[in-house]
């Protein structure tokens, strides 16, 4: 059986800056760090960490989005992954085309679900009584809503799934994406996460299991991947989707190509539920089946953005994978990798498809963007070049992005220039 090829004809994001994937990209490679104090959540009282990528209330307000009665029904994942998928279907047009509602999916995953509404209906029912919570607690918290919420919008009735697998959820629910309209099953698909977990429990919770960067008085500094003085990620939240199309379906209704997806591949670590094996081993195989599936060598490679989110663990055995599957800086010059969780910060189950957003966008413009706050190179991560602090002009035809969750879930992503 010959697979099909799968092309992205359009892209949607909700980041720290701001809707639209052009606020991000242009956030990311004019090396702006979205990090700042956290505002929404009001009182911070017992908090250590009071910092993180929050979308602010200035550049999103779900007045501007949908009906207060909607808006009230939809924890703010679900906001962010349904502005997300609109902002991609418009790019695409492919809502206006004549494509069957059957041949039309939805994967898009979160991490986490409704933090929020948990929050807030645990509080509701333990002071008035545990009945006490709105009848749409339910689907407003549970993690497959954002498919669901997306498929209803856009009548898209082809599969129709939430990937979950911390924060490698948008990168396997892409990749899934991909393989469905390969074998047939769909003829485009609207794909990514979504997550929105700066709140009391998700800030409390990360903090106790001290995973958390405390640079509480320097905020635009606290990403600091690969750097020596790093002391954890930082918590960042909005969406991400892509429309992957059939090459053939997207030529014929004249629909702008953004790039191709060429490979996918997807391992578990198999050895703890938060650290990475310390050898990356499970990950580098992840990045070899990517090659294997996209056919192509190490060398064909251009540009690796990272998961990289700041931490001692994660950022070492990240980059001895990435060494063992392309070398190191003298074996393969020419390869560039970053980290632009340095910028956004870690969006958790939405990474993946924000930073799949970025490696289209490095393609399209032959650019690849910088690890910002990289100032002093810890010895112990692997001889690459981190593009530090700085955006580099240098031609890009493939770029491959990686995603690595709790629990050794690891999602590797390939996209090429159309042509």
């Amino acid at each position: 059986m010959t697979k099909r090829r799968v092309v992205v004809t359009g892209m949607g994001v909700v980041s720290p800056f701001g809707v639209g994937s052009d606020k991000l990209w242009n956030g990311v490679i004019n090396g702006k760090s979205a990090i700042t104090k956290i505002e929404n959540m009001g009182d911070m009282t017992g908090h250590t960490v009071l910092i993180g990528g929050e979308i602010k209330e200035s550049v999103f307000n779900p007045a501007d989005y949908f009906d207060p009665k909607e808006a009230r029904r939809l924890d703010k994942f679900l906001q962010y992954a349904v502005v997300a998928a609109r902002e991609a279907v418009k790019d695409s047009d492919i809502n206006n085309s004549d494509i069957d509602p059957y041949k039309l999916g939805v994967i898009v995953g979160s991490a986490a679900g409704g933090f929020h509404t948990i929050e807030k209906s645990y509080g509701a029912m333990l002071s008035k009584g545990p009945t006490k919570c709105s009848p749409y607690t339910i689907p407003m918290l549970i993690t497959d809503m954002c498919a669901g919420r997306i498929s209803m919008e856009f009548g898209a009735k082809g599969p129709n799934k939430a990937v979950v697998s911390a924060c490698a959820t948008a990168a396997h629910c892409i990749g899934d994406a991909f393989r469905t309209i390969q074998y047939g099953d769909a003829d485009a698909v609207i794909a990514g996460g979504s997550e929105a977990v700066i709140c009391t429990i998700g800030l409390g919770s990360f903090t106790a299991a001290k995973t958390l960067s405390k640079r509480n008085d320097e905020p635009e500094k606290a990403s600091r991947p690969y750097d020596k003085d790093r002391d954890g990620f930082v918590m960042a939240e909005g969406a991400g989707v892509l429309i992957l199309e059939e090459l053939e379906h997207a030529k014929k209704r004249n629909a702008k190509i953004y790039a191709e997806i060429i490979g996918y591949g997807q391992t578990g670590d198999a050895y703890d539920v938060v650290a990475p094996l310390p050898d990356g081993s499970s990950a580098a195989k992840a990045m070899e089946f990517a090659l294997k599936d996209a056919d192509i060598k190490p060398e064909d490679v251009q540009y690796i953005n990272t998961h990289g989110t700041s931490t001692h663990l994660g950022d070492i055995a990240e980059t001895l994978a990435i060494a063992k599957v392309f070398g190191d800086r003298t074996k393969n010059p020419n390869l560039r990798v970053s980290s632009t969780k340095s910028e956004t910060g870690h969006m958790l189950g939405a990474s993946g498809a924000a930073e799949s957003v970025i490696c289209i966008n490095a393609i399209n413009h032959d650019i690849v963007p910088p690890t910002i706050n990289l100032d002093n190179l810890d010895e112990e991560v692997a001889d690459l070049n981190y593009v530090p602090n700085k955006a580099e002009k240098i031609p890009v035809n493939i770029a491959l992005t990686n995603s690595f969750g709790f629990g050794g879930h690891n999602a590797v992503l390939i996209f090429k220039k159309y042509n």
